[in-house]
């Protein structure tokens, strides 16, 4: 029996951790000792481990489970150099492992990046096997064993086989190289790009472990909507960029960066980037060919072309697969993948919401093999409810990206507790109908639907160097939802939820159980409190925070939040049938009949559909104009109820993590109250009704919500960090 002194230096290091004040750092990887029954029913199973594999990638696995269950088990463990006794951990691939591939397990199902674990008997030993076809595969796999004994599931009996249904599994970060984040309410960019490539910060290789332990593969560097990230594409900058790989590398983890579409002229010295110049195309097929050996395991490019100002193909008379393709056939020998976003503007005027179906669909089939088209779950932006994007289910000869946002830009930034999970599972479980029942968008994602085998899922990252990570300790549920779902998008986020507290708390039935009721409710009340019933876009464009002011604002008179609900004094909400924009055409026939009636569309997104009169009947016999009120209000009583709630939890939560919820809790309510009255008192001056009855008027008149649209209002260009949270160093 050996034990080195990293290992011992490992179990002091993660002592000393537990005895500090929690701040939100460990995220749920806190690995905190465990309750004494559980220990004594994890510690016979778990008394000693051997690691088969030398590599950097098994390393880490080692290090890993090492450091969680001495963590969680209150001792240190001990590492074997060979099998010896019962309730022995054996960890490596058959290949590594003559015992493991003795047992023949079945791996095939574990492809690639998936797992096995397995409670085995060899030569009269009780053991348990944590296997994969590759060194990554066993890391996933014991970040899920690790899973299994954090949140007090039974590992005396495991036969789990575990394989991610998506390929590429990302996130996506909006950071710019001067470290501001684009919707970025965490801090700064956890990457100090000046510090390159001489020291990586030690926060990077923590955010490396909490990416693998959700089994992430991938991850976007650099925001593509930046006008100075061309520059990331340079040599001294391309090795910045493999500093940050060789950290991933070992946890299984690509980098990609996101493309300026004209860096050939800004940083290749051309006079244009026409996609069918041959010296433009040769541009970027060197370009490919030097980042390549820079950073051989390179992932590819993240492009946002002719949307918001950036250059595109469009520029050229080009067509979308014509700037995605020529990328692609540069990256292609190298195995490289373009991810096109299809978050685009198109050159016809017409409805927002038709506009990325618009320019992509023609194209179905044009695209090569290497290329995803990304879209955003919905058709418009990342709004608190909008239908799924057509684009799922009606582009069956192209790989169809999802795009997630997981940094809430239109649900109360890092201060309102709303947890995504519930929204994500919504869009995945919607029916697309492409191919009749059981064509939902997940089964579109996951590739199955029209067997692509490209597949991808992204997500807009929360991350920064808030000590927290997210700004709030809630928001870390979200990247921890994402994750979860990106492996397996048929999970359930309930189940996601309460693994994510019991991680990150507590499992104590009585902290659990109301946490996660307010966590599965919080999206709900949002929605209630913002944008009831299918309205989207309300907030002022300057900031995406509060309700914005009900005018035309100018040189935007069309995509205002009048333009969002078209309110008059005759009814609410936006005529997307064939008697207005006709934009429920672009879903298969038997959405869009659905659609087309009122009495058949689904209330929570009847005024996304349709305009209504104020007197319309809703399902419950209330008028649209009652039911409206009542879910303003609503939505504003319940926040007050998740206060209540939160506040009688205060004894199971250190004193940090409790107070900034309950602070950012008294927020939420004050926001509520804001969004309830600005858009009542408004949608009252048209229509001219009554309140309900128990239901008062808005205390403040509307110009008291100008407030919101000032420089130092939570998301505006001027706040880029939390005041009240540090970097870690």
């Amino acid at each position: 029996m050996k034990r080195g002194l990293f290992f011992a230096g490992l179990c002091a290091a993660v002592v000393a951790v537990c005895a500090q004040a929690e701040d939100g750092y460990d995220l749920w990887l806190r690995y905190h000792p465990l309750e004494k029954a559980a220990v004594a029913r994890y510690r016979p199973l778990a008394s000693a481990v051997v690691v088969a594999g030398q590599s950097p990638t098994a390393a880490a696995a080692r290090e890993e489970l090492l450091r969680g269950l001495s963590g969680l088990l209150g001792r240190p463990e001990t590492l074997e150099t060979q099998f010896l006794h019962s309730g022995t951990i054996l960890v490596g691939t058959p290949a590594q492992s003559p015992v493991i591939a003795a047992l023949k397990l079945p791996l095939a199902k574990a492809g690639d990046e998936g797992f096995v674990l397995r409670s085995a008997t060899v030569k009269g030993k009780t053991v348990t096997v944590i296997t994969g076809n590759s060194d990554v595969g066993v890391l996933h796999g014991t970040f899920a064993y690790l899973r299994l004994l954090q949140t007090r599931q039974p590992i005396d009996h495991l036969d789990v086989i575990s394989a991610p249904k998506i390929k590429l599994r990302m996130l996506d970060h909006w950071d710019n190289v001067d470290r501001t984040i684009e919707r970025g309410y965490a801090g700064f960019s956890i990457i100090n790009w000046f510090e390159l490539p001489g020291h990586v910060s030690p926060q990077f290789k923590d955010y490396a472990r909490a990416n693998a332990s959700l089994g992430l593969n991938g991850t976007v560097l650099t925001n593509p909507s930046g006008t100075s990230f061309a520059v990331a594409l340079t040599e001294p900058w391309l090795k910045k960029s493999a500093a940050l790989a060789a950290v991933m590398r070992p946890y299984g983890i690509k980098i990609y960066l996101s493309a300026r579409f004209s860096a050939p002229m800004e940083i290749g010295g051309l006079k244009t980037a026409d996609p069918l110049d041959p010296a433009v195309r040769q541009w970027w097929k060197d370009k490919a060919d030097e980042i390549y050996r820079i950073i051989p395991d390179f992932g590819g490019f993240l492009v946002k072309a002719n949307s918001e100002g950036q250059p595109g193909p469009q520029d050229y008379g080009r067509s979308h697969a014509d700037g995605a393709n020529m990328m692609a056939d540069a990256l292609a020998p190298h195995g490289g993948i373009v991810l096109w976003r299809a978050f685009v503007y198109s050159l016809k005027p017409e409805d927002r919401v038709r506009q990325a179906y618009s320019e992509f669909k023609p194209y179905d089939g044009q695209f090569r093999d290497n290329v995803v088209v990304q879209s955003k779950n919905g058709p418009l932006d990342f709004q608190p409810r909008e239908p799924f994007s057509p684009i799922f289910g009606g582009m069956s000869k192209t790989s169809t990206g999802m795009e997630f946002q997981i940094t809430k830009e239109y649900l109360g930034f890092e201060i309102h507790l709303v947890y995504l999970g519930t929204m994500w599972q919504e869009v995945l479980r919607s029916e697309t109908y492409a191919k009749g029942p059981g064509s939902s968008v997940a089964r579109v994602v996951d590739g199955s639907l029209f067997d692509r085998k490209l597949t991808s899922i992204a997500g807009a990252s929360n991350i920064g160097t808030a000590r927290n990570w997210c700004g709030s300790i809630f928001d870390q549920a979200n990247w921890y939802a994402f994750g979860r779902l990106a492996w397996d998008p048929d999970l359930d986020a309930k189940a996601i939820a309460e693994e994510w507290v019991k991680m990150t708390f507590t499992s104590d039935p009585a902290f659990v159980s109301p946490v996660v009721a307010m966590m599965m409710g919080s999206r709900e009340t949002a929605v209630d409190y913002m944008m009831p019933f299918g309205l989207a876009h309300q907030m002022a464009t300057s900031h995406h925070y509060g309700p914005g002011p009900w005018v035309n604002n100018a040189g935007r008179a069309d995509w205002n939040p009048v333009y969002y609900n078209r309110a008059d004094a005759g009814g609410i909400g936006v005529d997307r049938t064939a008697s207005g924009s006709n934009a429920i055409e672009q879903y298969a026939p038997a959405l869009a009949k659905q659609f087309a009636d009122p009495a058949t569309t689904p209330e929570n997104l009847l005024l996304w559909f349709h305009h209504l009169p104020w007197s319309y009947r809703m399902a419950s016999g209330a008028t649209l104009w009652d039911a409206l009120v009542s879910h303003y209000d609503g939505g504003v009583k319940q926040v007050a109820v998740m206060q209540t709630q939160w506040a009688a939890l205060k004894p199971y939560v250190d004193e940090e993590r409790f107070t900034i919820t309950n602070d950012f809790l008294a927020m939420q309510k004050d926001n509520a109250m804001l969004w309830r009255d600005a858009s009542i008192a408004y949608f009252q001056s048209l229509s001219g009704l009554p309140l309900p009855n128990g239901v008062s008027a808005p205390a403040q008149p509307l110009s008291y919500y100008e407030a919101l649209r000032l420089p130092f209002a939570p998301g505006s260009p001027g706040r880029t960090a939390a005041p009240f949270r540090e970097e870690r160093d």
